[in-house]
């Protein structure tokens, strides 16, 4: 994630809303991928100081609901921003804890969007294209609250993907509930955003892969998607595996072929964002400071064909990831905590990452 910067030269961040030195109101433009400072410019409008004074208004979400910080185009007929309209079911917010929920997961959705708009995918909402677009719905469990059931189905909301809807069981933005859930299932890592990054993958499988000369390599490297889902899953957690190091990057994407892509795809994402923030923040390592995974600061359908080289090489993109990782848990450990990446890359591991970086380049617009 990308710092940014106010028009009194304050750094800001993604999150916020005000400027904390000047105090200008702040918003997202998610056009240009800046946060810029605001001016007021009518009832609902706003002048955006780092778009050449264009006016936007708040998304409906920041006006109303503070979960949201994105602005819309004043042009524009929507009242949500463009990560709001995703969005087909929002939790009941007459319940207090679920309001407080709901804004965990609304930043969680924007951190997956930032991303997935910085790398020059094909973002469509279902508005748009009914078949093929994305969309969202957060639920809560009925009557059981925050209450998780194990692997055999008796939790209420599953969290998934069906067809370019994503759910999530809100749930997952207690930490307390996702750290026992993380505990029984065995795993070594789980994150709200995380969920994010590994539901996308699925919906990235249909949309760029199924049916395209994308499928066989798929195949060869993550294996034969074909095969009985249900029962690759049940197989999986009643035979857990003790040997998927060597050939999977998590337990869980031993499962089957489409969770092997979701787990590697979550796991690309994480390397560029978080290679993005460490470089914003000017982290060095071994004296040289790290690459920005993607090298330019204007999306791609912004640029000049001529500027169209985006992302950073494969290896570097590894070579960097791989000496920040180590360092990060080097300095959880100095202060008394679990890894911050608790992850080995085994080599075919690292083949199915570039594979997914080679995806990704050949599908940026």
């Amino acid at each position: 994630m990308r710092n940014f910067t106010c028009t009194c030269g304050n750094t800001l961040y993604f999150e916020n809303t005000r400027c904390f030195t000047c105090g200008r109101v702040l918003g997202f433009l998610p056009e240009t991928l800046t946060l810029s400072a605001l001016e007021p410019a009518g009832e609902v409008d706003w002048r955006a100081l780092a778009a050449r004074g264009d006016s936007y208004r708040q998304c409906k979400n920041y006006r109303e609901e503070n979960v949201c910080n994105w602005m819309v185009p004043s042009d524009d007929p929507h009242a949500f921003c463009r990560a709001c309209r995703l969005n087909q079911v929002i939790p009941n917010l007459s319940d207090p804890r679920n309001r407080v929920l709901w804004a965990r997961v609304e930043t969680a959705k924007r951190r997956l969007l930032y991303t997935l708009m910085r790398l020059g995918l094909p973002l469509v909402s279902r508005t748009t294209d009914p078949q093929r677009g994305l969309a969202f719905e957060f639920l809560a469990d009925p009557a059981t609250g925050l209450e998780f059931a194990d692997h055999s189905g008796a939790q209420q909301v599953l969290t998934g993907h069906r067809a370019g809807l994503i759910t999530i069981n809100i749930a997952e933005a207690d930490p307390s509930a996702r750290e026992g859930m993380r505990e029984r299932m065995g795993e070594q890592y789980r994150t709200l955003l995380g969920h994010f990054r590994h539901e996308s993958a699925h919906y990235y499988w249909d949309l760029l892969i199924r049916g395209t000369q994308w499928e066989k390599m798929f195949r060869d490297q993550f294996g034969d998607e074909r095969a009985d889902y249900a029962e690759a899953l049940r197989r999986y957690y009643e035979e857990l595996r003790t040997d998927w190091q060597s050939d999977f990057i998590s337990a869980y994407a031993s499962a089957h072929p489409w969770e092997d892509f979701a787990e590697t795809w979550a796991h690309y994402l994480h390397m560029v964002d978080t290679l993005e923030t460490a470089h914003a923040h000017g982290f060095a390592v071994e004296g040289r400071t790290l690459r920005p995974p993607v090298s330019v600061d204007a999306p791609r359908s912004q640029r000049d064909a001529a500027l169209d080289m985006a992302l950073a090489t494969f290896d570097e993109l590894l070579g960097d990831w791989i000496k920040l990782t180590v360092a990060m848990n080097a300095l959880n450990r100095s202060m008394g905590l679990d890894d911050a990446y608790p992850f080995t890359l085994s080599p075919l591991a690292r083949a199915k990452l570039r594979f997914v970086h080679h995806l990704i380049a050949a599908h940026a617009t």
